[in-house]
């Protein structure tokens, strides 16, 4: 029996997105983040910083230290993948290791203040739109923001529906 051809299985995939709306979102999605990654990765490159790192960076909130166990919830990775990016910003004086005040156990990660301002500045260059949404009308982003929001999990430290 032969393999289904690369046009054949990306023909299969699009009528089963069409039949799916969940899917066909989520795909957009995906090729809209794509179209975006090299941008991403300049503004990394910018502050010499992995994606992993911005990306915990964006994560901690600067008003309150988080456990790492938060973080490495939020980055969707071991807990040890989150002590060798927090190494690497400490040993750049973005973060610190802070002890927990109920449980000297946890060690709660805190941003510094030279870790704020470039998490603003990293924070400012990663919502710099595509070119694609930027042309997209003013109520269509407006109702994209509002369907996004509907799909997106809050910022860590931070309850649902809070600003």
């Amino acid at each position: 029996m032969s393999q289904p051809t690369k046009r054949a299985r990306a023909a299969a995939a699009a009528s089963a997105t069409a039949e799916d709306p969940a899917r066909e979102a989520w795909s957009l999605i995906v090729r809209l983040f794509q179209c975006g990654k090299a941008s991403t990765m300049a503004s990394c490159a910018e502050f010499d910083l992995s994606a992993a790192q911005a990306y915990l960076l964006q994560t901690l909130d600067p008003s309150k230290p988080v456990p790492m166990s938060s973080l490495a919830g939020a980055l969707s990775c071991d807990a040890s993948n989150v002590t060798g990016l927090v190494d690497k910003l400490e040993a750049r004086g973005f973060v610190e290791r802070q002890p927990d005040p109920n449980d000297r156990r946890v060690k709660m990660i805190a941003l510094t203040a030279s870790g704020k301002r470039v998490r603003a500045e990293v924070v400012d260059r990663l919502a710099t739109p595509p070119a694609s949404v930027e042309a997209l009308s003013k109520t269509d982003q407006e109702d994209l923001v509002r369907i996004l929001k509907k799909a997106v999990a809050p910022p860590l430290g931070r309850a649902a529906g809070a600003e």
